[in-house]
């Protein structure tokens, strides 16, 4: 009977064993080449604040965001809309606030829709009530804010300046004439009074203003810009728009005189747009109004600046340009659009008798304004703000009051100051035109 042999487990190799661990060595070096090969998911950007700004002249929407932003955008029509891809961010609650943000008095914007369009692709679609001329840029971040994409849009065809500042005469004289028969009973017997004579010291003032004089007023900052803010919260653009307001008011009571606004609503105007909107209607005088504002809160009174040819007038007028002037980084200007030449307005051989006129006529309303509040420095001062480098318009800043010392703050938002500072701008405006009556000169009226 043949015997069995009773099997032995054999011996592993080590030549098995140095295989099995170079597999293993692989394996694991597999894995970690496919994780560094295979990219991470990045980080997506979150937006932190929606605004939207509507007026006549354009609405701005822009996205406060932590992060740099890749965008595109195609307009599409009938109907007119307007289409932008997000990359890099996901939807979120701030994102879907923008629809309830667009008000319904919007000029150009109906309504938006905002969604996921695919992972990493936000879309927003807005549906527009006319065609416009869209401006899409980024801001990097300066002061309080943070990145921005920002969305201007702009009318296909704006309103000509001149037409609507005719439109508007016209319907004042449309309504002074329908008034009119009311008060002619009573000036009927004054021209047959004898002592008509008398009134003729004052005829040399009539021909003097015979045409219509134009006044552009530039409520300062607006939109993203604030302004100096009081410790309060009263914003510099607020007050100093509710001022010009009430001098717009006062001012077209006058029977030879007519307002531009460089803004009447609270939106962004570039410092360069603000002296083109001037230029455009042939402006006689450019008043520029503000409110100032200081580290320490004791600083008080008020203040009228115009341009110097050869640097400021003191250093506090020197810090104050620069600060005025930096409100194009804070408000948002396009810098791909952005005139150069016109935002520096090169100071030409007209420039000399420009000073010359707009010290006349910031010593006039200096002098008035110093009679409703305390003056910050007793004489007109001068710098390089860029609001006022109009080559050929008498122009003037006025700095109000401070908003950043209680007291004044206080003023600033009064109806009676308002008032009072509105009707002091207006009698410096009135006393400088009584000794330098403007020119005859070929303007539409």
């Amino acid at each position: 009977m043949p015997r069995t042999t009773p099997l032995r487990p054999q011996p592993v190799k080590p030549a098995t064993l140095a295989s099995q661990k170079r597999r293993t060595v692989l394996g694991a070096g597999a894995t970690l080449l496919l994780s560094v090969l295979t990219p991470l998911p990045a980080h997506a950007a979150r937006i932190v604040a929606v605004r939207v700004w509507p007026a006549e002249d354009y609405t701005r929407v822009t996205l406060e965001n932590d992060s740099d932003l890749k965008v595109s955008h195609f307009l599409v029509k009938d109907p007119d809309r307007l289409v932008v891809d997000i990359e890099g961010v996901e939807l979120n609650p701030t994102l879907k606030e923008l629809v309830a943000k667009i008000q319904s008095n919007d000029p150009y914007i109906k309504q938006v829709r905002v969604g996921q369009n695919r992972p990493g692709v936000v879309r927003l679609v807005f549906d527009l009530k006319s065609a416009v001329d869209p401006q899409v840029f980024t801001l990097a971040p300066v002061g309080a804010y943070q990145h921005r994409l920002v969305f201007d849009l702009y009318p296909v065809n704006p309103p000509d300046p001149i037409e609507v500042l005719i439109a508007q005469s016209n319907a004042k004289e449309a309504a002074g004439s329908s008034s009119r028969p009311q008060a002619e009973p009573v000036h009927e017997p004054k021209p047959a009074e004898p002592r008509i004579a008398r009134a003729k010291p004052e005829e040399p003032a009539a021909p003097q203003l015979t045409r219509m004089i134009t006044i552009a007023l530039d409520p300062g900052h607006g939109g993203e810009d604030p302004g100096a803010i009081g410790r309060g919260g009263s914003r510099e653009k607020d007050v100093v728009l509710a001022i010009a307001k009430r001098l717009k008011a006062r001012i077209e009571e006058q029977p030879n005189m007519r307002v531009m606004m460089t803004r009447d609503a609270d939106f962004f105007v570039p410092l360069h747009v603000r002296v083109q909107k001037a230029r455009k209607v042939q402006s006689d005088l450019f008043v520029s109004i503000h409110a100032d504002a200081w580290v320490e809160p004791t600083a008080r009174g008020a203040s009228v600046f115009t341009l110097s040819e050869k640097g400021a007038s003191s250093t506090a007028a020197r810090w104050l340009a620069s600060k005025e002037n930096a409100a194009d980084l804070i408000g948002g200007v396009n810098i791909k659009v952005h005139d150069k030449q016109l935002a520096s307005v090169l100071l030409d051989l007209s420039t000399t008798a420009q000073i010359n006129d707009s010290l006349k006529l910031g010593k006039a309303v200096l002098r008035e304004i110093g009679g409703i509040n305390r003056l910050h420095k007793p004489q007109v001062e001068q710098a390089g703000f860029a609001v006022l480098k109009a080559p050929d318009i008498p122009s003037i800043l006025i700095e109000t009051a401070f908003i950043s010392n209680p007291e004044e703050e206080a003023k600033l938002t009064d109806d009676t100051y308002q008032e009072q500072m509105a009707d002091a701008i207006l009698t410096g405006i009135r006393k400088y035109f009584a000794k330098n009556p403007p020119l005859a000169k070929n303007r539409l009226t």
